[in-house]
């Protein structure tokens, strides 16, 4: 038993020796094997850098780079422009429900002030600024949803660019709801009265056998 005891205390002492040496700096610290890999040579953004052609730490993007989640837009301001992108733009959108209701909250939020809850350009901020069109009127029913996408991305006339408000998807929402909704009893054909179904003919109640005509 008192070997056993003797044994253990030896082993005890013994890893602690070693551990107060391991811990101790020294002039010979322990050997690293491939030490770049635990301390590799960093470089801040604007120092300069020998490992690169230009001795810039920063470099530039490689042309025609987009940047992640950007989408190009290549189209500017004024009405060709406009014609342009509603001839070449087309909604990634279909009007379904789930659609047309998140593209219903946003116009409530963005553009209801001005151009009011039926797109009668009605708002309620109209009297202080210069009354928007109206989607249902003649020139505006006829822009295809590209136009109204271009309006919403570059603005038009008074109204301002909605681009930092909305992300590109977001403005094919409002699109399709605007497009589908507000506009689609006011397109082309809609004003025309539906015919009423026709009214049966009065049938003649047969009469009494062996009646007098």
């Amino acid at each position: 038993m008192t070997a056993r005891v003797l044994v253990l205390a030896a082993l005890v002492i013994g890893l602690a020796a070693v551990e107060l040496t391991g811990c101790k700096p020294g002039a010979r610290p322990g050997s690293e094997y491939m030490p770049d890999m635990a301390r590799g040579p960093a470089f801040k953004a604007f120092a300069p850098n020998p490992a690169t052609r230009d001795g810039l730490t920063l470099q530039r993007p490689v042309a025609g780079t987009i940047a992640r989640g950007h989408h190009p837009f290549h189209y500017e301001r004024g009405e060709p422009e406009a014609e342009r992108a509603g001839r070449e733009l087309t909604s990634p959108y279909k009007a379904t429900p789930e659609v047309l209701d998140k593209g219903k909250g946003l116009y409530t939020i963005y553009c209801q002030v001005c151009h009011g809850a039926e797109g009668k350009g009605d708002g309620p901020i109209v009297g202080k600024i210069p009354p928007p069109p109206s989607y249902r009127s003649e020139r505006v029913l006829a822009f295809p949803p590209g136009r109204i996408f271009h309006v919403i991305t570059m603005g038009f006339n008074k109204m301002p660019s909605y681009a930092a408000q909305l992300a590109p998807d977001e403005r094919w929402l409002v699109v399709a709801y605007v497009h589908s909704v507000l506009q689609a009893q006011h397109g082309p054909g809609a004003a025309a009265s539906p015919t009423p179904p026709a009214t049966p003919a009065a049938t003649a109640t047969p009469a009494p056998a062996g009646a007098r005509p």
